[in-house]
């Protein structure tokens, strides 16, 4: 009886190690997974003009530690664009970013802005956008790097809904949610 309790557990222990392992191996969404979702984003029509857009940041245990509106202007002069964000923080702190943007064709996008390490990469196919970049983010008078993860949905010619998912050297820091509108 013993030995049939010791395989058992082995055998269990077993499929949940493999079941673990298994999860670990499936691949990540690609924007191609998204080609025949409509309506189909294009990037250089949703981002010209006044765009405003609220969202949060949670942190990884879930609990929302900010939240902040943005408004933003994008202008496009052929396949370069720029996006210039105020961010205002519920706090009352406020920010700028401007994108520049570049339209590489084959619905691939890159794009820069002052507190972005490099460049970022962009791909987007259907309604959906993929951005990763690394960001210099201003933590307590500190400069840390973090790694974005960002997916954009168009969910109609007004409304695009925006997750990214925070990592440094691949720990899990949070999420910061968004909502655009376009008026």
């Amino acid at each position: 009886m013993s030995c049939w309790i010791d395989h058992s557990r082995r055998t269990t222990l077993g499929l949940v190690l493999g079941a673990v392992l298994l999860a670990g191996c499936a691949s990540a969404p690609t924007p191609e997974d998204y080609a025949k979702e409509m309506p189909r984003l294009e990037l250089r029509r949703y981002f010209d003009g006044p765009i405003s857009a609220h969202g949060i940041f949670t942190d990884r245990a879930g609990k929302v530690v900010r939240r902040f509106s943005v408004k933003m202007t994008g202008t496009w002069n052929g396949t370069q664009g720029v996006l210039d964000e105020d961010f205002t923080y519920s706090d009352g702190t406020k920010e700028r970013r401007i994108w520049r943007l570049t339209d590489l064709g084959n619905g691939r996008y890159s794009g820069r802005a002052d507190d972005v390490v490099g460049e970022a990469q962009g791909r987007a196919a259907g309604n959906a956008l993929n951005w990763r970049y690394t960001l210099a983010l201003n933590v307590d008078g500190r400069v840390i790097e973090v790694q974005f993860d960002d997916w954009m949905y168009l969910m109609d010619e007004r409304v695009m809904l925006n997750k990214a998912v925070m990592s440094k050297f691949g720990i899990y820091l949070g999420e910061v949610t968004l909502a655009f509108t376009k008026p």
